[in-house]
């Protein structure tokens, strides 16, 4: 229960990507890591931890063994989740009386459940000063907006199915009456800057509705962003608590953005900030270009996103053999067509340590008319192959903004990091 209240704590405090990275920055510096600068030559030490962040919203961190190392132990995770995102000039009158805000969506979500909830925006905004640019976080941390549905008296056939529209029907509801540069005055009072000075930002909707425990037993959670902050929690709790190396495998996490919508940005999967990083390492520790190879070639990863448990109302939705719950433990995950990296020998390998462990675990496949998509390590192997296996939890209502979990398998998780991370 504890590690479960310690990770809604940590989403609650967590409404976007910069945040999250924002919170795990100072638990790593509190922790005694050292912060690097990509744009610098990394100058590493044994026996010492670092970190490194780009684009405010991935994270890469370290421990380098007192011996040396020749292999790396690697998590990944990922940052973001589906949300609303809030574009340029955003007013729009509604119906002539209220002030609307025009967003887009951003990854994958379900959108019947964002409506008629509390919603807050948060992100980051860049402001001008002088002749440079500053950025700062933005969370307005109340009640602000509300996506508000359509009553049952004016479409009496909402209950039979309805196809909504991302720029008409999910435009959320900021004030009464209209005028245009109102959004732009409650970011600037927000974040004490004068709004011309307001260069840029990349701002989310949230929902503001706490975590909760529940079931007969208090055996359930609920939370918005479980997918994927709850792997990502994990990663960083299990890499800051691991404590120094003597020798052996580098213990590492890295935190991508963007996954939910393809991981193609520059702090994405996609990306070259893990190959980077990893060579970076290897460089420092005096190695050359084949050890770095050899390195990598003994290196392991797993990639960490959440899976789907068997819905109790749409069980025919779920693989006829492979059934996951709720509590049962961690998923290993595999897919035929590599949309999960699991294979025979990397899922052996994970079976076999967390036998060892006694850590509790299942395995998900997805039904094979319903293809599920693709994650992190399938995309960051097309730039740093590393031997890799697809694991996270089981959730329910994936990509809802209040979605479903076992509060057991959040300790399962970390038990199955910790014991990754000391190799």
């Amino acid at each position: 229960m504890r590690d479960t209240l310690e990770l809604m704590d940590f989403i609650e405090r967590s409404p976007s990507p910069f945040h999250a990275v924002g919170n795990m920055r100072k638990g790593l510096l509190n922790a005694g890591f050292e912060e690097l600068d990509e744009r610098k030559r990394f100058s590493l030490r044994r026996g010492k931890s670092y970190f490194v962040v780009r684009n405010s919203s991935a994270l890469a961190a370290f421990r380098i063994p007192e011996d040396g190392a020749s292999a790396f132990s690697i998590i990944s995770a990922h940052t973001d989740s589906p949300s609303f995102k809030v574009k340029p000039d955003p007013e729009m009158p509604g119906a002539g009386l209220y002030t609307l805000l025009n967003t887009e969506g951003y990854g994958g979500m379900l959108m019947a459940p964002w409506f008629d909830r509390p919603l807050s925006i948060a992100g980051r905004a860049f402001v001008r000063n002088g002749s440079g640019v500053e950025e700062h976080l933005v969370d307005f941390g109340r009640d602000l907006v509300s996506i508000v549905n359509l009553a049952i008296h004016m479409n009496r056939k909402a209950n039979e199915g309805i196809s909504y529209s991302a720029q008409n029907d999910m435009l959320p509801l900021f004030a009464e009456g209209i005028g245009k540069g109102r959004f732009a005055e409650a970011l600037a009072s927000l974040i004490s800057a004068d709004k011309d000075d307001i260069l840029g930002y990349d701002l989310f909707l949230y929902n503001r509705q706490k975590g909760s425990v529940w079931g007969l037993n208090n055996e359930f959670f609920s939370a918005t962003k479980i997918d994927d902050l709850g792997c990502a929690h994990s990663a960083y709790r299990a890499l800051a608590e691991c404590g120094s190396r003597n020798s052996g495998n580098v213990p590492m996490i890295v935190l991508f953005d963007n996954e939910e919508t393809g991981s193609g940005s520059r702090q994405g999967a996609l990306s070259d900030f893990l190959l980077n990083t990893v060579t970076r390492i290897c460089l420092s520790l005096g190695m050359d270009e084949e050890e770095r190879m050899m390195a990598a070639a003994s290196s392991r990863m797993l990639s960490a996103d959440n899976g789907h448990a068997v819905h109790p109302n749409h069980q025919e939705k779920a693989d006829p053999t492979n059934r996951p719950r709720l509590n049962g433990g961690v998923l290993l995950k595999h897919s035929a067509n590599q949309k999960y990296t699991t294979d025979g020998e990397s899922g052996s390998f994970v079976k076999a340590l967390m036998l060892e462990r006694g850590i509790p675990f299942q395995e998900f496949a997805n039904n094979s008319d319903i293809p599920g998509g693709s994650t992190l390590g399938n995309l960051s192997g097309q730039k740093i192959s590393i031997p890799a296996a697809d694991v996270g939890i089981a959730e329910l209502a994936m990509h809802s903004p209040y979605e479903t979990a076992g509060v057991r398998d959040t300790s399962a998780l970390l038990d199955l990091f910790r014991a990754f991370l000391s190799l």
